[in-house]
Formats: structure tokens, sequence, C-alpha cells
């Protein structure tokens, strides 16, 4: 779902999925219901504020990180490409993964479902924050303080048909992330509090605008335009996404109380945003930010034309929900801005050719195979490269897990 709206309490889900699944992801974005509550103007302001920031901040980061993560050279960190055939089938799958999920909830127990769903989440959460947090961590700890490599190893069978099942390794960094992101988890299954649905959703946010690429503008605009259609038809043309948003109890969207300044932390009446408004068109500007890199001219036109036409995007979907006071989906008014800014900078740049011409994995991952499964990762580049050579003489495919991605 892809709407921006108010409810009178949290009802906490894809990327890419990744993983956050994308099209789970989009297919279960955010919901706006009727709210008894009257918000003052400043508790709505302070909301939608606050609603935006958050939004950008993962869009923003995840773009910097997208450029680092298709420049590294080992496997393991390569990011999913989204080619045109995926970006063609992906309104598909997720109209078919949301009417699922409605009849699910019209046949079964809502109770047990969403006690399924807190589990999934959980660990999904679990791993996505600490993939977000381990980066940040490696900065703020001193380099005097030593940081230990351990590995868990699982394999199966003995001598030479032994076969690993899991290489997991991991550090001192990542098993504090690990250990504070599972705190942040149980206290998100216990208490669905707004800051630990928050937290996830932020991380979940950032992973799939870092991991997730398109693999050129092309398939941006299939994928944006499919996406755009979805999002009109489910919330203007039936009752499904709102019936699904209502029962769906997982931090698929970022909330913000609109009662905060009345009830403080225990306010219960929200502002939200979905998770698919931010990653699909994050996902967009991310790819914009690696063309930019790869004009090699030392400026970001094209990623800031973009940040700054999401930014138009969101503020026009608020304004409109405001004025005719009704529940608008965001991708109406985020697609055309994201796509017709940076296109419009092209056109005065006499870049069009350039910029619809770019291919992601051979301009800016000059070396790397496109993945067709969401990336697996493992520890130490030292151990990653052994573990390759021994992948190359060994007829048997080993695994390599790293504790921190999805």
């Amino acid at each position: 779902m892809s709407e921006v709206g108010q409810a009178p309490a949290l009802a906490p889900d894809e990327a890419a999925a990744a993983a956050v699944i994308p099209d789970a992801l989009n297919a279960t974005d955010a919901l706006n219901a009727t709210a008894k509550f009257v918000a003052t103007p400043e508790g709505t302001a302070l909301a939608y504020g606050s609603l935006v920031f958050m939004a950008l901040v993962p869009i923003f980061f995840g773009a910097l990180r997208s450029v680092a993560c298709s420049k590294s050279k080992n496997a393991s960190d390569m990011p999913e490409t989204i080619t045109s055939r995926d970006a063609a089938r992906f309104p598909i799958i997720a109209s078919c993964t949301l009417f699922g999920l409605y009849l699910f909830f019209k046949v079964f127990s809502q109770e047990y479902i969403n006690l399924l769903l807190s589990v999934y989440f959980f660990a999904l959460g679990v791993l996505a924050l600490s993939h977000t947090m381990s980066p940040l961590l490696a900065r703020v700890l001193p380099a005097s303080l030593p940081i230990k490599q351990y590995q868990l190893l699982f394999t199966q069978g003995t001598g030479e048909a032994k076969e690993e099942i899991i290489n997991y390794e991991f550090d001192t960094n990542n098993l504090v992330c690990l250990v504070a992101s599972g705190v942040v988890g149980v206290w998100y299954v216990l208490k669905k509090h707004w800051i630990a649905n928050n937290l996830f959703g932020l991380a979940f946010a950032l992973n799939g605008v870092e991991l997730l690429h398109l693999n050129n503008v092309s398939t941006g605009c299939i994928l944006l335009g499919g996406l755009f259609v979805y999002d009109v038809f489910w919330v203007f043309g039936t009752n499904v996404m709102v019936t699904v948003a209502r029962s769906f109890e997982a931090p698929i969207k970022l909330v913000f109380p609109q009662d905060l300044l009345e009830k403080g932390l225990s306010a219960n009446n929200f502002a939200m945003l979905g998770l698919g408004d931010i990653v699909i068109p994050g996902i967009f500007i991310a790819l914009l930010l690696r063309f930019d890199v790869s004009l090699k001219k030392n400026s970001r036109t094209y990623f800031y034309s973009s940040f700054l036409a999401y930014i138009f995007g969101l503020g026009l979907t608020i304004f409109v929900m405001h004025t005719f006071k009704h529940a608008q989906p965001a991708l109406l008014y985020l697609v055309p801005a994201c796509v017709g800014f940076p296109v419009v900078v092209a056109l005065f740049k006499g870049e069009v050719t350039e910029m619809f011409s770019f291919e992601s994995s051979e301009d800016v991952l000059p070396a790397s195979p496109r993945l067709t499964s969401f990336p697996t990762v493992s520890g130490s580049p030292a151990s990653l490269a052994a573990s390759m050579d021994a992948d190359s003489s060994s007829p048997r495919r080993r695994r390599h897990l790293r504790p921190t991605s999805l």
C-alpha cells in the first residue's frame, strides 16, 4: 500500500526484500483511517514534518551506501539487480500478494496470522537493524579496542563428501549490533511501541534502498509506472488495501503521533507513511546518484534534483490529503515528480541519451555479474577469497552467510 494518512492507533508488516522482499513490501504499505481525535495544528505539523524527515534519511544514506555497495569487489556484498522483466512483473506479484493477504485475513484468525508475522519480522528486523548499525558502531569504537573474529560452521557428511551448509562468520562489532537489535526486537514484539516500529521501519527502508539496484533508468520508469497504476487502483478502486492494512500488524510503515504534545511517548493517534513510498522512489533516486558518479563530473545534479522532487511530491501528497480530507496514494504524486524532474534536467543539459543508455551493472560494477537472488554475505574478505578458491575446485556449492545482511 502506498498511502499517507492518519490512524487512531498503531497497527504495524519487501524489499529489497531483502531481505525486505520488494513486492511484499510495497503490497503492504500504510493505511489512512478516520480518527476521532482532532489533532492540533502544531501536533499535525510536527507529525508530518517528522514523517517527511524520517522518509528522507533512509533515501539519502541508503543511496550513498548503494554506491559503496556497488563498488564492492566482494561477491557476497553485491546488491540484487532489478531488470526490466522484474520491474514489469513487480506490480502483478504485488497485487497477488496483497489480494492473497486479504483472503487470508478473511478466512483465518487475524490473531494467529499476526503472531506468525511478528516472529517473521522480528528476525528480519533484527538482521536489518544490525546491518544498519554495524558501520556506525565501527566508526565510534576506538581503534585500540580488540575486534575478535568468530565462526559458526555447520557441515553435512564426512571426508570428501563433506559439504558446508552454514559458514557463519562474525566479529565483536557484529555481535554487539545483533544483541542491541535483539533488545529492540523484543521491545517491539512485547509492546508494539511506535519508536521500536520506526527503528525497524527505517532499517528496512535503508537496506532496501542500499541493496535493491535498478539496472537502468528505463527499468526504473517501468517499475514506477507500473506501481503508479497499482497504487491508484488498490487505493481508489477497492477496499482490499484498507482491509489488509487495518489487519496487518508489522513494521511496514513509519508512524509519528499527532498527540505527542498532549500525551508524550504514550500517544496513540498516528500519522503514517508506508515503506513502499520510501523504498520504491528511493531505489530510483539511488540509481541517479550512481549515474552522477559514472559521469565523473564531480557533481550530483540528478541525485539532488530527484531528491528535491521527492520532497515536493511527498509535500504535495500531504497537502492534497488535508485539502480533500481523504487518504491519498502517495505514488500518484511521487512517481511523476521523481521521474519528471531528472528528465527535465537531462533535457536542459543535453544528456537524455546518456541517462537512458546508462547501465548500472556495467558502468558502476565493471566486473560483477548480475545476481539472481538476494545477496548472501560472509565475514572477512580473506575467508571469502579462500572459500571462492575452494568452490572453484569443488563440485559442491557452498553457502556463506554474514550475520548483518538481509
